[in-house]
């Protein structure tokens, strides 16, 4: 068996994961992959739009995916802990 790694790209998300937090890859023009992780808001007319955590909302083609799949809510920020005002 040689040292190489070798991944299976599975597509595991639909149209009814609308609302669920979602990681993507597609592949660009280039050539090159990308990842995308946020929200999926929408899946209608071959386009995915996904919203990312800082806002951002990205449209991806159908067509690009390469593989998908449902991933857990993004967890709080963790909390700086409390301070004894008698410690200063």
């Amino acid at each position: 068996m040689s040292g190489r790694f070798a991944a299976r790209l599975v597509v595991a998300i639909s149209s009814a994961d609308v609302g669920q937090r979602i990681s993507l890859r597609r592949r660009l023009p280039t050539g090159e992959y990308s990842d995308v992780v946020g929200v999926l808001e929408s899946w209608s007319g071959g386009t995915l739009a996904v919203r990312r955590r800082n806002g951002e909302l990205v449209e991806v083609p159908e067509r690009t995916m390469v593989a998908a799949k449902v991933v857990p809510p993004q967890p709080p920020p963790k909390r700086r802990p409390r301070r004894d005002p008698e410690d200063d």
